[in-house]
């Protein structure tokens, strides 16, 4: 029998990666903790900047843990990839799953429930999310962040 690989962990002064994590509560909590250090560590972010990068990409990363592999008989992994740009100044995240996408629903009924994407896009300077039928991708962007 074939094991399956740890997932891959990468952290540096440009590149922040967790490649193969569970789609789970438990290593999407991880996963932000270690963002969330890495961020600390290698950015001058003031705390409520910091915050939003955290939050909005643990609700990427939420997202695909809860959503992308219901349809799935058993369980799926995620990809997060966070690159730094210093010419640019600019930090993206993405997000990857490869389960199957589901559209958003628009019933007007009030949710307790549905604001991932929102805050998504109101917490980044960018927001892209593509479905297909490879998976999921988000990408979220943010402009102006300087190095410590």
């Amino acid at each position: 029998m074939i094991e399956s690989m740890p997932p891959a962990e990468v952290a540096d002064s440009e590149r922040f990666e967790r490649l193969g994590l569970d789609a789970d509560a438990g290593a999407v909590a991880r996963a932000r903790e270690d963002f969330a250090r890495w961020l600390g560590r290698f950015f001058d972010l003031d705390a409520v900047r910091s915050s939003d990068l955290v939050l909005a990409t643990n609700e990427a990363l939420a997202n695909a843990a809860e959503f992308a592999y219901v349809l799935d008989d058993r369980p799926g992994t995620i990809d997060m990839q966070a690159a730094y740009h210093p010419d640019q100044q600019t930090l993206t995240v993405e997000i990857c799953d490869h389960g199957t996408w589901r559209t958003p629903q628009t019933d007007p009924t009030p949710r307790t429930r549905g604001r991932g994407i929102p805050l998504m896009k109101t917490l980044s300077d960018e927001a892209t999310i593509e479905g297909s039928t490879d998976g999921t991708r988000v990408r979220l962007a943010w402009r102006g962040v300087a190095r410590t």
